[in-house]
């Protein structure tokens, strides 16, 4: 059983930085790929970044040079370092697993387990 549990989210300023943690406190940290998504009010779920079990990274354009994801398979953990955030970056964000093989990492439907998520403020 995959249970996701992320933490790191709260109120920053612009230009600030926050570091997302999500933690797989259940099934064995042996997904494909570890991603977040982000959503904010009255939009669709939207891709941030994903990384695969062999580091390979990929990121939506708007955060590249600003995100940072990474994984540490010893702690079954995925982090996702914020720096220069702007307002446009508030939104809730979501960790999510992706098990089966082949499909798109950029689309959320592809990914078969989510966490809570955690808010993500920046104000300006």
């Amino acid at each position: 059983q995959v249970q996701l549990v992320e933490s790191g989210g709260g109120l920053v300023q612009t230009g600030g930085s926050l570091r997302l943690s999500c933690t797989d406190s259940g099934r064995t940290f042996s997904s494909n790929a570890m991603g977040w998504f982000r959503q904010a009010p009255g939009k669709e779920r939207e891709f941030v970044a994903t990384i695969r079990w062999s580091g390979t990274a990929y990121y939506v354009d708007s955060v590249k040079g600003r995100f940072t994801i990474s994984r540490d398979n010893a702690k079954n953990t995925v982090y996702l370092q914020m720096n220069s955030l702007k307002p446009e970056d508030t939104a809730v964000y979501y960790c999510a697993a992706k098990f089966r093989a082949g499909g798109s990492w950029y689309n959320f439907y592809e990914y078969d387990y989510w966490g809570q998520g955690t808010q993500v403020t920046v104000s300006s």
